[in-house]
């Protein structure tokens, strides 16, 4: 992997379940400076559970052999916690014509590479209820409709609503789920919208 070793490319090579078998001294500098461990992880579990999802199917796609390649732009959580965006693209390494052998992934941290404010340490910071009506928020629904759905009254609707708006610290409904989507509580590339499971009491 040394010929890989330029500043600021993580290089990482995955066996075909996606664990991590082998990387450059970059990446292992942004995801915790020790070979062992991060050696043997499931590649996935170094990316936010928000995207985790839509990651997931991109390299199932690269597995079943309907892409030899794929670009996209994850949430990575580099070291103690600390989540960054960075620029991302799977190769399939295939022998012969069908089966892969290894994935070869290229990750840059975008432009400015600052860190991202995202909740990383798998904080329980909704209730089921205050989940479901945030999923419902995002979906577009009013406070009738979700209180039909959550057999809730129209008041309960609207108490849970004003705690979500409090615990994200937003003004209104649609800040409420830009904010939700901004730190990873709302599952990117889910329709319908849906709370990450680790947030959830």
């Amino acid at each position: 992997m040394r010929q890989f070793d330029q500043p600021g490319a993580c290089v990482v090579c995955l066996d075909p379940s996606l664990i991590v078998q082998q990387a450059n001294r970059e990446f292992f500098r942004q995801f915790d400076d020790a070979s062992s461990d991060v050696c043997g992880r499931d590649f996935c579990d170094l990316v936010h559970p928000s995207v985790r999802q839509a990651l997931k199917r991109q390299f199932t796609r690269l597995l079943d052999g309907s892409r030899h390649r794929f670009t996209t732009h994850v949430v990575a959580i580099g070291a103690e916690g600390a989540a960054f965006t960075s620029g991302l693209t799977a190769v399939a390494v295939r022998e012969g014509t069908a089966h892969v052998a290894s994935i070869l992934v290229v990750m840059r941290p975008t432009a400015g590479g600052e860190e991202v404010e995202m909740v990383t340490n798998r904080k329980k910071l909704l209730t089921e209820t205050e989940a479901r009506i945030l999923e419902g928020i995002a979906a577009g629904l009013s406070t009738i409709p979700l209180a039909s759905r959550l057999y809730l009254s129209r008041q309960g609707v609207e108490y849970h609503v004003t705690r979500l708006l409090r615990k994200l610290r937003v003004p209104n409904r649609a800040a409420l789920v830009s904010r939700a989507y901004s730190i990873g509580v709302l599952n990117v590339g889910c329709w319908p919208p849906k709370v990450v499971d680790d947030f959830i009491k």
